[in-house]
């Protein structure tokens, strides 16, 4: 669909459920060992209270590829897969494809209640390209509840993730097929894990605000070199690039006076990647507890606080939907690392109106890092322009 046909489908279940999935949006593999290291980690209990939900409140241990799967304890959870494609004769597209699970209630369910139907997972997803030759946005949106095949997640004895035709799953060792199709584009990629599993945060452990249980459990997979096929109209394109997996998972919210935020996924030819969140209050301002990590080439990583990164907006643009005025160009540097980036989008319209209206899209990278040029693509999120996200979740 085009910038005149935007539409949504809804299918499997009540908009009421509609309302409760797209309500734990906030929080924003492989075989292979885990980067991050650290001494003398004191791993936090995670098991939920009876009647409640677990909460992030510390570190955890990660065991992969199962915690690529579901973590039902906990009420919120999403997979989300961004990246940038390109035909041999340099045609770029951009690609979102994010799985939502929201737990409607605490409760366990029972392998014996006599009904394939009843279910207290529902599963939200969105798919959406950008064609940057013809500066055209396309995007969909599905619901259905987590029951009768429909819908769900697993991470044993594969990974994998699905609503209805739209789907993630490990096929062999490092790789994952991803394929959504919708009447108009479709896409069917093979994904091959480079770096293994990158632990975002304290060794995956995410603070979002001050409050004790305001955090997520982030992990990535930050470098996966992508190959397939695209199609768009009558036209069937091949198509490699690289593609980005961000998987979190929490019980929580927006903390007081925070409305949303901007996170960018950055993936350089130099062979190294750069994850920024920060997050904005209602008074215009930057929260403290924005954060980032380095992904070095070889997986490494290193993490930022608040004081280490500046982000300067250098353009904005406005939706013609929405009427949202959104950032349109960033520089970015990081002192301490030598870093400068300047980043654009590869399209000022790439606005999804959804259920919560937000800008994802992909974006070019040229800059320079302690004085070597560097370059690359990437993807950024912004929440919080068109609505305040408080009051979401």
């Amino acid at each position: 669909m085009s910038n005149v046909g935007k539409l949504w489908k809804i299918t499997g279940t009540a908009t009421v459920l509609v309302l409760l999935a797209v309500g734990g949006w906030l929080f924003f593999r492989a075989n292979k060992p885990v980067q991050q290291t650290g001494t003398s980690i004191q791993f936090a209990p995670t098991t939920a209270a009876e009647g409640q939900f677990a909460r992030a409140e510390g570190l955890r241990e990660f065991s992969f590829p199962l915690d690529h799967g579901p973590h039902p304890d906990f009420q919120t959870e999403w997979w989300y897969y961004t990246g940038n494609l390109q035909t041999v004769e340099g045609r770029r597209f951009g690609y979102e494809l994010t799985f939502f699970r929201r737990a409607l209630t605490p409760q366990p369910e029972s392998a014996d209640d006599g009904s394939d139907w009843r279910t207290s997972q529902v599963y939200l997803a969105h798919f959406a390209l950008s064609d940057i030759e013809t500066q055209d946005f396309h995007y969909q949106e599905k619901i259905s509840r987590g029951a009768a095949g429909l819908a769900g997640s697993k991470g044993a004895p594969v990974y994998e993730v699905w609503l209805e035709d739209w789907s993630v799953r490990e096929v062999g060792a490092d790789r994952y097929a991803l394929s959504a199709n919708t009447e108009g584009y479709g896409l069917e990629l093979e994904l091959m894990d480079v770096k293994g599993s990158i632990l975002q945060g304290n060794h995956g452990y995410s603070q979002k605000g001050v409050e004790a249980g305001n955090a997520s459990y982030y992990t990535s997979q930050t470098r996966l070199e992508s190959s397939g096929k695209l199609r768009i109209g009558e036209d069937t394109l091949n198509v490699s690039g690289l593609s980005w997996m961000d998987h979190e998972f929490s019980t929580s919210a927006l903390s007081v006076g925070q409305v949303g935020w901007n996170w960018f996924a950055i993936q350089l030819d130099d062979g190294s990647e750069l994850m920024l969140f920060t997050l904005q209050r209602e008074d215009g301002s930057l929260d403290s507890f924005n954060a980032g990590t380095i992904i070095e080439k070889d997986g490494t990583t290193r993490t930022l606080g608040s004081a280490d990164f500046k982000i300067n907006v250098r353009e904005t643009w406005r939706s013609p939907y929405s009427g949202a005025e959104y950032p349109a160009g960033w520089e970015i540097t990081i002192p301490n690392e030598g870093i400068r980036l300047n980043i654009n989008p590869l399209m000022p319209d790439q606005e999804l109106n959804t259920f919560i209206t937000y800008w994802e899209g992909a974006v070019e990278i040229q800059g320079d890092r302690s004085g070597v040029p560097v370059s690359g693509f990437g993807y950024v999120e912004l929440t919080g322009y068109a609505e305040s996200m408080q009051g979401k979740f």
